[in-house]
């Protein structure tokens, strides 16, 4: 009787649970159509009470009481609580607005609630650390008297910081909220039909199909494959554990050790996020924060993205030529021919073809992806021409798994919201810029080494949004004030907010390849990081080299072009300890000192650089087949 209750309990609840992901999905389709309109404030509040509602329904309190009845009790409160303090919040937010900021104790409360719920969303969402951070950021304003120099500042109420946070625009129901509940959503309703619709597959048997006959096919497949998925994923994490389970397999097959495997497919899906023309969420708040058109961040993005994915593909294949992997056996079964493979996945190419045409030419992201979707959803049906119930469930399917996805990026978008606001209110943002700029004495190489640190280190542990997020508001302002362009500041955290992925002691996309792999964590962690290298050079050299975003002269941009290129491969080489043969540590060295010369900008440096490769090509061309193995 019991297992027959708590069977029907758990039904009710999926049920639930689908029902109100694809309400919430819907009501954004039909808002970004244009034919229905609502104000800004109020499409940000239903959006976090719908999103809310919904994260409370599918995340436990605490993983061990999934299902207990207590559990189900304790989140009906929170999304009664996050339903009605909402509701009160919508019928006053215009008397607030057209009053000047007059509110009345009931906006108090109904904030308080939303308030609370935030820190609790956070921590069930994203996790822990999130919500610690922002409860550090959240309680400045009341221990600021107390603090001693720069610090200090005259406080706050509680009252004052709770309305400021839940009226106005800057707090809660800010940019960051704003960029969920438009940009974010959409795409990741896109991404979720793509894969109900096939598009991994499709995507898997090109990236395959393309490598097919050279060495380490398999690894190579890896990074196409997780390439092309991260750009709809969006999540380092998420893109591991779903391409992971196909490649990393694969990958050992072919000769690579464990811990290869598992760091292989954690950089690159770290890199997933980097690359045009979806990099997911976080590039949209970047767009949204900096003040600049999608198209603009993308191009910017572009040859940065190239060398990441160069990079690891030299390293894939230095290592195969290192470890002496062959090129695999052509396999038999399938007969279909490339051309055919990629006829057969022709609707999702013109997809995204359709969807960079839109931005290209104008679209907002948000409404070009909406036509996408359309797109999509039309050359589907007529691909596959069976309009039944299956192809209505996979499409309800992907909507509802869409806004399901987009539930703990709107509870990081809301702490994000309590962190910029307390920022802004308390004035401590300023402060932060002014204590870098005094550690680093106006030194502009020591402001973004220590930006780095400050983005590595506050990126642990947490998904790329909510790391950007953090990022933006509390690091790249102060590089903005020591005189670098705004894009290229959020640019440089944006970078190092992804790579924290990777970076240990807290890699999350790691740990996941880990336990896929079946390696040890820390193992996979570390030789991720040295994969990585280049994504830890690139913001330094694309800070003081334009060309490196596309954003120089003509000459400029070709030089970065070519020389970046070389240096990535040398880069490569020196990580991996391989040319056409296993390198000395100086041989390392040099190749090192003269990928990093490479890369970073400059006529003197390339000539240095290029010299230095020269030789260390040369070296290895004359030198006798008897050289010791590292």
């Amino acid at each position: 009787m019991t297992l027959k209750h708590d069977l029907r309990q758990h039904l009710t609840t999926n049920t639930l649970i689908g029902a109100l992901a694809l309400c919430l999905g819907l009501y954004h389709l039909v808002l970004v159509s244009g034919f229905v309109a609502i104000s800004t404030m109020e499409m940000r509040l239903t959006h976090l009470m719908l999103a809310f509602s919904l994260l409370f329904l599918t995340r436990p309190f605490v993983k061990s009481s999934a299902g207990r009845s207590s559990d189900r009790l304790l989140s009906a409160a929170l999304i009664v609580a996050v339903i009605g303090a909402s509701v009160w919040l919508l019928s006053r937010w215009k008397a607030i607005a057209f009053s000047g900021g007059l509110t009345e104790p009931g906006d108090f409360y109904a904030g308080a609630i939303i308030v609370i719920l935030v820190f609790e969303a956070a921590r069930r969402g994203v996790g822990a650390i999130l919500a610690a951070i922002t409860l550090v950021f959240f309680l400045y304003p009341f221990v600021s008297p107390y603090l001693p120099g720069l610090l200090n500042s005259r406080g706050y109420s509680f009252e004052r910081i709770v309305i400021f946070l839940t009226t106005d625009t800057q707090g809660v129901y800010g940019i960051p909220v704003g960029v969920a509940a438009t940009y974010i959503i959409i795409f990741t309703i896109f991404g979720s039909l793509l894969s109900k619709f096939g598009a991994g597959d499709f995507f898997f048997e090109l990236s395959r199909r393309l490598t097919r006959g050279t060495r380490a096919a398999g690894a190579k497949t890896a990074v196409l494959f997780s390439t092309l998925i991260g750009m709809i994923s969006g999540s380092a994490a998420g893109n591991v554990a779903v391409t992971g389970t196909l490649t990393i397999p694969m990958m050992k097959r072919e000769g690579y050790a464990p811990h290869q495997a598992g760091a292989i497919e954690a950089v690159v899906s770290t890199g997933g996020q980097m690359m045009p023309p979806v990099m997911g969420a976080a590039a949209f708040l970047m767009a949204e924060i900096v003040g600049v058109p999608y198209v603009e961040v993308m191009g910017v993005g572009l040859l940065p993205a190239l060398l990441f994915f160069g990079s690891i593909f030299f390293i894939v294949h230095l290592q195969a030529v290192k470890s002496d992997i062959k090129a695999a056996a052509e396999e038999s079964g399938d007969t279909r021919s490339t051309w055919q493979v990629v006829l057969g996945g022709s609707r999702f190419i013109a997809t995204f073809a359709l969807l960079l045409g839109l931005m290209l030419t104008g679209y907002s992201p948000f409404k070009a992806s909406f036509w996408a979707i359309i797109f999509l959803v039309a050359s589907e049906l007529l691909w596959t021409r069976d309009f039944n119930f299956t192809f209505v469930r996979r499409l309800a399917g992907g909507i509802a798994d869409g806004a399901k996805n987009v539930a703990p990026i709107t509870a990081a978008c809301a702490a994000a919201g309590i962190i910029s606001g307390t920022l802004a209110i308390s004035g401590l943002g300023p402060k932060i810029a002014i204590l870098i700029d005094l550690a680093s004495g106006g030194t502009l190489w020591l402001a973004l080494l220590l930006t780095m640190v400050a983005a590595i280190i506050l990126g642990m542990g947490l998904p790329t949004t909510a790391a950007y997020l953090i990022l933006a508001t509390v690091v790249a302002p102060a590089l903005v004030k020591l005189g670098m362009p705004m894009l290229t500041a959020h640019f440089f955290v944006f970078y190092y907010g992804c790579i924290s992925t990777i970076t240990p002691p807290v890699a999350l996309a790691a740990y996941v390849a880990a336990g896929i792999a079946g390696s040890d964590i820390n193992k996979v962690g570390w030789t991720a990081a040295s994969f990585g290298l280049t994504s830890y050079l690139l913001p330094f050299a694309f800070c003081f080299g334009p060309g490196l975003l596309l954003q120089g002269t003509a000459t400029e941009n070709i030089l970065a072009v070519v020389t970046a290129a070389a240096g990535t491969f040398a880069i490569a080489t020196a990580i991996v300890g391989c040319f056409t043969r296993p390198l000395s540590w100086p041989q390392r060295i040099v190749a090192l000192v003269a990928g990093a010369l490479l890369l970073f900008q400059g006529l003197v440096t390339a000539m240095v650089g290029i010299g230095l490769l020269a030789v260390l090509i040369g070296t290895d061309r004359f030198r006798p087949p008897t050289s010791q193995q590292i």
